[in-house]
C-alpha cells in the first residue's frame, strides 16, 4: 500500500541521499552540543567546590614549615598525600599571641596503600578537645565523640563493608561519612590523635621512614588558628613573624579569592567561547542550507509542479535541519556525559581546583538545555530560507530549475 510523502518523510530521504553534508553538519552540532553541555557540568562543578571549601574553612589562618606551603594548599585542593613537619612548641609559643581566639594542630600521615585505595591516602591526626574545623562535622553525622580506635573517611573513600578501613595490617573502625565538599579532604581519613599514635608507631614498623625525632608525641604538621573578632588578620600575620622564624601562614581567604579569581577567568572564557561557537555553528548552518537551496531549484520546481505547496517546502528544509541539530544534539551532549562523568576524578585532579559534581537535577537541566540549543539551533539557521520559500514570488525562481 503507498504511504503518502509527508515532508518529514522527504527530509529524510534527501538526507540519506547527501551522506557527507549531513555527517559534516551533524558533526558540528555535536561538537557545540558537547561544549555547551561538557563545559557548563565543568563550570557548575567548579562552583560548587568553591563554595564546598567556603563552608567547611573554618580557620582563617593556616601555619605550616617553611617551604611547604604548596603542599598544603594541594593537600587542601586536591587531597595530594603529603607529610611535614615542625616542633609541637610552636603551637604553644601561638598560644600567648593576642587575637587568637581558636587554635587546634593537625598531624599528617600518608599511608602508602589501604584496603580501600589503590593510591596513597592522606591521615589527619586531629585533637578532639580543640578542633574547630573537622569536629563539627563529625558530631552532625556520628552525634558525639570518635570513640578510640575510630576513623572519619573522607566521602571519596570507599569501604567494602562500610564498617571497617584496614591500614597497615589492621581493621580500624569506620565511625562516619563526611558529606561531598569538592575538596581534597574527600579523600583523607581523620583520627583522633591517640588513634595516629598506633597508626604511626605501625607506619615505622612497615618501613615508612620519617624524620628523625618527629612524631605524634613532639611534632606536628600545622596549625589552624581562629582569628579573635576585630582584630586584624595582617595584624596578627606581623605578630607571628616577629616571634618565630621557619614557618610559612597561609590566609584562607587568600586561598579562596585566588581560587575565586581563577574559576572566574575561567567562567568568563568558557562563555565567550560558547557564544561565538554557536554564532560560528548558526553561520555554518545557514551557508549550508542556503548554498543547498540554490543547487536543489530543480527539485524545488518539480515539487510544486508536483502539487506541493509552498509552505510544504518550507517545511521539508525545516525537517531536514531539525533531524541534523536533533543527532548533532544527542551525540555531542552523550559523548560529554561519557567523559565527564566517569573521569570526573581525574578531569578535577588535572584542573587542580575544587570540584563537587551537581545534584541530579542540576544535571537534568544542564542536559536539557543543551539538547534544546543544539536542537533549535538547525531551524533557527534555516529559518530565513524557510521564510523566503513562502513566498509567491518565489515561484519565478523555481522556473529557472526547470
Amino acid at each position: 500500500m503507498a504511504q503518502a510523502l509527508t515532508p518529514h518523510k522527504l527530509s529524510r530521504f534527501n538526507l540519506k541521499r547527501k551522506p557527507f553534508r549531513t555527517y559534516a553538519l551533524t558533526i558540528v552540532v555535536s561538537v557545540l552540543s558537547f561544549v555547551l553541555f561538557g563545559g557548563s557540568l565543568v563550570s557548575i562543578s567548579l562552583k560548587n567546590g568553591l563554595g564546598g571549601l567556603e563552608a567547611r574553612f573554618g580557620a582563617d589562618l593556616i601555619v605550616v614549615p617553611l617551604g611547604h606551603e604548596s603542599d598544603q594548599k594541594a593537600l587542601l585542593l586536591t587531597g595530594k598525600p603529603s607529610y611535614f613537619y615542625f616542633d609541637k612548641g610552636i603551637a604553644d609559643k601561638l598560644k600567648e599571641l593576642d587575637g587568637i581566639s581558636k587554635l587546634s594542630t593537625q598531624f599528617y600521615l600518608t599511608a602508602l596503600s589501604a584496603s580501600c585505595c589503590s593510591v596513597p591516602v592522606q591521615i589527619i591526626g586531629i585533637d578532639p578537645a580543640s578542633d574547630f574545623t573537622i569536629s563539627p562535622w563529625i558530631k552532625e553525622s556520628v552525634g558525639g565523640n570518635i570513640e578510640k580506635g575510630a576513623l572519619i573517611v573522607g566521602s571519596d573513600i570507599e569501604l567494602e563493608d562500610n564498617k571497617h578501613i584496614r591500614f597497615f595490617d589492621k581493621d580500624y573502625p569506620v565511625a562516619a561519612r563526611l558529606d561531598e565538599t569538592g575538596t581534597g579532604l574527600d579523600q583523607s581519613v581523620f583520627a583522633s590523635i591517640e588513634t595516629i599514635k598506633d597508626l604511626y608507631q605501625r607506619a615505622r614498623q612497615k618501613g615508612l621512614n620519617f624524620l628523625a625525632g618527629t612524631d605524634p608525641e613532639g611534632s606536628i604538621s600545622s596549625v589552624l588558628i581562629k582569628v579573635k573578632d576585630g582584630y586584624g588578620i595582617e595584624r596578627l600575620i606581623t605578630d607571628i613573624r616577629r616571634s618565630m622564624d621557619g614557618v610559612q601562614i597561609i590566609k584562607t581567604q587568600g586561598l579562596i579569592g585566588s581560587i575565586s579569581r581563577s574559576l572566574g577567568n575561567f567562567i568568563s572564557f568558557f562563555k565567550l567561547f560558547a557564544i561565538t561557537f554557536l554564532v560560528i555553528t548558526l553561520l555554518i548552518l545557514s551557508v549550508v542550507f542556503s548554498a543547498t537551496a540554490n543547487e536543489r531549484k530543480k527539485e524545488f520546481a518539480t515539487l510544486r509542479l508536483l502539487g506541493a505547496t509552498r509552505k510544504r517546502l518550507a517545511a521539508i528544509l525545516l525537517w531536514e535541519s531539525l533531524y541534523i541539530s536533533g543527532m548533532g544534539g544527542v551525540i555531542g551532549t552523550g559523548i560529554a556525559a561519557a567523559i565527564v562523568f566517569p573521569f570526573n576524578v581525574y578531569i578535577a585532579d588535572r584542573i587542580g581546583l575544587p570540584y563537587l559534581m551537581p545534584s541530579p537535577i542540576w544535571i537534568a537541566t544542564l542536559l536539557t538545555g543543551s539538547l534544546i540549543t543544539a536542537v533549535a539551533v538547525g531551524p533557527t539557521a534555516s529559518a530565513y530560507l524557510a521564510v523566503k520559500l513562502c513566498r509567491p514570488q518565489t515561484y519565478l525562481t523555481f522556473r529557472e530549475g526547470e
